[in-house]
């Protein structure tokens, strides 16, 4: 029951956040927009570490902990149509199949290898359940604060979107091209997909492999 509630609570949130750009962040700039649902998403993550503490404000633990996944929701509700916008005006006629294939390609390795990168995290702190309930937190507490920290790097880079339509439009007009930026994404994004599918096969195979708890 719990979890049909985080995932009904989380589609709510993202429908909501959609509503939200649509209505209320439409005029603002792509990189502050970015670089707000950034921080905000950030927020939620280090009130975890309330949670470990057990401060909840007097919601139940499941209610509290909610707020980080599903406000994650939210945040990439707001984020879904700026992207949108980017992808279509960024397809070469004629190449739309073809682009919309390499942009799912990207966002799915994204995810997969931020989960295996996630995996071997676990192996800097013992964060294991005999641990914690002997009242040692301190390896959350710091797993929280890095994994924190790692989401906030993504602002480095906002730089590198266009603020505007405008922007997007003059970048669209622009001849320029480069083989080797071409393959140096393709070269990344296989070898993304190829380590995100390592680490799964081998959390299925050898569980605690690289030492994590």
């Amino acid at each position: 029951d719990q979890l049909n509630m985080i995932l009904n609570v989380a589609y709510v949130l993202l429908y909501v956040g959609v509503v939200a750009y649509k209505n209320f962040f439409i005029n603002w700039s792509w990189r502050s927009v970015y670089i707000g649902t950034t921080l905000l998403n950030a927020i939620f993550s280090f009130l975890q570490i309330l949670l470990i503490f057990d401060i909840t404000f007097g919601l139940s633990y499941f209610w509290f902990s909610l707020g980080d996944d599903a406000l994650a929701e939210f945040v990439g509700g707001i984020q879904f149509l700026p992207t949108t916008i980017m992808m279509v005006h960024l397809c070469p006629a004629g190449s739309e199949g073809a682009s919309y294939a390499m942009f799912t390609t990207v966002n799915n390795s994204a995810l997969n290898l931020s989960s295996a990168i996630s995996t071997r995290l676990l192996a800097i702190w013992d964060v294991s359940l005999e641990v914690l309930q002997a009242g040692e937190t301190s390896g959350m507490v710091n797993l929280t604060v890095l994994t924190t920290v790692l989401q906030l790097s993504g602002i480095l880079f906002v730089g590198l979107l266009p603020r505007t339509k405008e922007d997007l439009a003059k970048l669209d007009e622009s001849s320029s091209r480069s083989s080797t930026g071409g393959a140096i994404f393709l070269l990344i994004t296989f070898c993304s997909v190829i380590y995100a599918i390592t680490i799964a096969a081998l959390n299925i195979v050898a569980p605690g492999w690289s030492g994590e708890s």
